[in-house]
């Protein structure tokens, strides 16, 4: 309810406009901004400002001001448990959501629509899958209205705690990883490996390391054997590269298949990536690399790799999902993950 009130008797109440201060030769501009809860101390001020009487609203006792319910929004979205989120302070009932750790942010996609359905609420989230880093900025919720039903913000409360919050940031594991490099021009020395660096240096950016490495050649029985002592060496992740296509003596996929891993796809809604092959021997992910990832800036494997070393396992369907936004435009500066690649 707007209504005007002396200052000295407007403690607790909610100011309904911005206040200017101005100090002749000094000083102009807003000293008291809209939605402001007066203080005690804020008294002095305003008299001295010339201020008499203010026009205010006040609070019931059913309704929530803006910055409660930025905190209580926030705070319900992130969940309970371990969701890796910090959380700034409100400023013009906006809280943003801050990444506490490097690490993968999960967005429940459904409840985020059920959640700004509502039409006093906002919550806007980095794309889900985006690889963030600690101190960015991930979310931000804030209250339309200076004021809202108690209600409204329990409903969202209710939403958040059926789906268990809806916004996360998963860790990276630290895993082992085997890097196995195919192609006979490399195991006989005529050509230099171009694509381990490229890899290593990948996985080394979430955390792991490769820690152990063969070349082997264009031989399908070959890469079986080196896969399946990766496995006895204690690796936890295969990557192979080369060797991808569909020409005849390109056998690293048949290699594969032959390991006896479930595989998962052979080919990818993604360009650069089309022939990617992820596949898994237990719970050990062996991927196949096309050799796009040694060229392209952002390819399948930096939207793969990330979630697989969440311990996501992914299934096919979650290959197929990444064909809306799969497209690269190949930008003269990549600016990966900051853009429209990998987000359908």
């Amino acid at each position: 309810m707007l209504r005007k009130v002396r200052v000295e008797d407007s403690v607790g109440t909610v100011l309904a406009h911005d206040l200017t201060k101005i100090v002749p030769g000094e000083f102009k501009g807003r000293r008291f901004k809209k939605g402001h809860i007066i203080q005690p101390e804020d008294i002095p001020e305003l008299l001295q400002m010339g201020k008499e009487h203010l026009y205010v609203l006040t609070l019931g006792p059913d309704e929530v001001h803006e910055d409660e319910a930025a905190i209580r929004l926030a705070r319900a979205a992130a969940g309970d448990g371990d969701h890796g989120l910090k959380f700034s302070e409100p400023q013009e009932g906006k809280v943003n959501l801050i990444a506490a750790r490097n690490g993968l942010l999960k967005v429940n996609l459904p409840a985020l629509q059920q959640v700004n359905e509502g039409a006093e609420i906002v919550l806007a989230t980095l794309h889900n899958n985006y690889p963030v880093t600690a101190g960015q900025v991930v979310a931000g919720t804030r209250l339309i209205p200076l004021l809202a039903p108690r209600a409204v913000i329990e409903r969202v409360e209710a939403i958040c705690r059926q789906a268990g919050g809806i916004v996360r940031i998963a860790p990276y594991r630290r895993l082992r990883v085997g890097l196995i490099t195919t192609g006979s021009e490399v195991y006989k020395g005529r050509v230099k490996d171009a694509f381990g660096p490229v890899v290593r240096a990948k996985i080394a950016s979430y955390g792991s390391e490769v820690e152990r490495e063969e070349i082997v050649p264009d031989d399908a029985e070959a890469i079986r054997r080196a896969i399946a002592a990766m496995l006895t060496a204690g690796m936890e992740m295969v990557v192979l590269t080369g060797g991808m296509s569909v020409d005849p003596d390109d056998v690293t996929p048949e290699g594969i298949r032959r390991s006896g891993a479930e595989v998962v796809t052979y080919g990818a809604p993604v360009l650069p990536g089309a022939m990617f092959m992820l596949a898994y021997l237990g719970e050990v992910p062996v991927m196949g690399l096309p050799g796009c990832v040694m060229y392209y800036r952002a390819t399948i494997f930096d939207l793969v790799l990330p979630r697989v070393l969440t311990g996501e396992r992914l299934q096919r369907k979650d290959i197929a999902g990444l064909a809306a936004g799969g497209l690269c435009q190949g930008c003269p500066e990549c600016r990966y993950p900051a853009c429209s690649f990998g987000k359908g």
